[in-house]
């Protein structure tokens, strides 16, 4: 018998004792070899995690039995502040008043004089306004309250 005839021969003994043992081990003897391995998820417990590589896992801490837990409970209502209100604003001149209007700079240039209150207008934002006219012109105008002044 040659080297290259023995060495399959060695090889084939030495594979099938293996198989004996790992049979041994399971439990199961079988002619065709040893049997499968039960799959992963079979193999673990139900409900167990799979431990993660290279991390620690530390098991959950468990609050102590006689320390009650906190409870959180409605606040009681709370009434809102009521703010005084402010007293409304009235405007300054009435119709009939004779006023002295002073033209804005920019804008059309209108003649500054006297001009008599005819229609009391309301407020753009901060100001009021007011229709006033001119005897000396024929068409009235629309004046905020910064821009007259008590003749």
């Amino acid at each position: 018998m040659s080297k290259t005839t023995a060495k399959p021969a060695r090889g084939a003994a030495k594979a099938s004792r293996r198989m004996v043992k790992k049979s041994a081990k399971t439990g199961v003897k079988s002619a065709r070899g040893p049997a499968k391995k039960p799959a992963k998820s079979a193999r673990r417990e139900v409900g167990t995690a799979r431990p993660l590589r290279g991390i620690a896992v530390r098991a959950p801490s468990v609050a102590p039995l006689d320390v009650p837990s906190m409870v959180r409970t409605p606040s009681p209502p709370v009434q809102p502040i009521a703010l005084p209100e402010p007293a409304p604003m009235t405007h300054k001149y009435h119709v009939g008043d004779i006023v002295y209007f002073t033209s804005p700079t920019f804008g059309r240039a209108a003649a500054s004089g006297s001009y008599t209150v005819v229609k009391l207008l309301p407020s753009e934002g901060d100001d009021y306004q007011y229709r006033i006219k001119s005897s000396g012109e024929a068409f009235e105008r629309v004046a905020k309250e910064s821009q007259l002044d008590r003749a």
